[in-house]
Parts: structure tokens; C-alpha cells; sequence
């Protein structure tokens, strides 16, 4: 992991975020203190629409018992 300084980070920002982008993560220090880090994001897995879908059944839209109720309030 390699420290940069916040000068050089803003110079080359679009540099970094290849690094980082390619599985590096770059600290950013300013005054010679850790300041910020940055890291790659996990990849999104898109959700699938209707993966419920014949699950739920008609007890799903039943009132609640009153002791649940009551650990919601």
C-alpha cells in the first residue's frame, strides 16, 4: 500500500483511480499524516426481479400478534 500526498493526488487523481481500479489501495496524507484511503469498490451484483415470486404466500399480509406489535412500538 503506498502513501501519496494530497498534492500529488490531486495532480494525478485520474492515474490513482486506475491503480485503484486495477486492485491497489493508495493511502492520501496530508502534512505527513494519514488523511484519506482509497480503495477499489466490490463489483454490484444486479438483483433478479421475481426471485420471490409463488413464495409468498396470503399469511405474509396477516396482522401481526399483539406481543409482536408491541416490540415494534
Amino acid at each position: 500500500m503506498e502513501i501519496i500526498n494530497i498534492h500529488y493526488a490531486k495532480t494525478h487523481f485520474s492515474k490513482l483511480l486506475l491503480r485503484v481500479n486495477s486492485g491497489e489501495e493508495i493511502i492520501i496524507s496530508k502534512a505527513g499524516q494519514p488523511y484519506a484511503k482509497l480503495i477499489p469498490l466490490e463489483k454490484v451484483k444486479l438483483r433478479k426481479p421475481g426471485i420471490a415470486k409463488g413464495k409468498v404466500t396470503g399469511a405474509f399480509f396477516d396482522p401481526l400478534p399483539e406481543d409482536e406489535l408491541q416490540g415494534w412500538e
